[in-house]
């Protein structure tokens, strides 16, 4: 903990001085231009990758940035409401799902119920993106462990999407045109980040156009 306070003392004296007007808009209000939606694991930084400074981005994490399909009298009341309160009540119109790669979340749909019995809240939430196994092992039987991974990775970020879109206030911004959203596939041991391309139905990297 000795490094979190050092850095939380190293925020206040440097960071918040070198930013210290835009903290005092913020205490007053929030405006976000994006929800980044994202898995919990610690090697993901969105306003790292994103290079987005504190009001940018309204960040919501997940255990494999996993989206629970819309439904009245909830289950997963703290995504959803996340979601809700983006979109109604800051009145975002960009929505980023983000996955990664070597993703532990993707890579535990494909253990055992005798590995997984140690954790049975991740287990149950992990029900929510089964299909996405199911799909990569029809499409690929015999694909190696990585190609199995780099598949089930990007196909889950798709498959959250459909569930983001089964949320009756977002499908409709969407159909209107009020509202758009990415699909992103994050690359660790390179920095790069992919795009979901819905129209062509694959990954395109995000550079510079040439």
């Amino acid at each position: 903990m000795k490094k979190i306070h050092d850095g939380a003392v190293s925020f206040r004296r440097k960071d918040f001085e070198a930013h210290k007007s835009l903290f005092g808009d913020l205490s007053k209000t929030q405006k976000p231009h994006s929800v980044f939606i994202g898995c919990s694991d610690s090697r993901l930084v969105p306003s790292l990758i994103t290079s987005t400074l504190p009001g940018e981005l309204f960040i919501i994490r997940s255990v494999a940035n996993i989206i629970p399909p819309y439904k009245k009298g909830v289950n997963y009341p703290a995504i959803s409401a996340a979601i809700e309160y983006a979109i109604l009540a800051l009145e975002i119109t960009n929505i980023i799902v983000c996955g990664h790669s070597n993703c532990g979340g993707c890579g535990a749909l494909y253990k055992s119920e005798e590995q997984m019995k140690g954790l049975p809240h991740t287990n149950l939430w992990l029900e929510l993106s089964r299909p996405v196994k199911n799909k990569v092992m029809q499409m690929i039987p015999n694909a190696t462990e990585a190609e199995r991974e780099w598949m089930t990775e990007q196909m889950n970020v798709v498959q959250q999407i459909s569930h983001l879109l089964t949320y009756p206030y977002v499908l409709e911004r969407y159909n209107n045109n009020k509202l758009t959203i990415y699909g992103w596939y994050y690359v660790i041991e390179t920095g790069e980040i992919y795009n979901y391309d819905v129209d062509k139905g694959y990954f395109e990297l995000i550079d510079d156009p040439q």
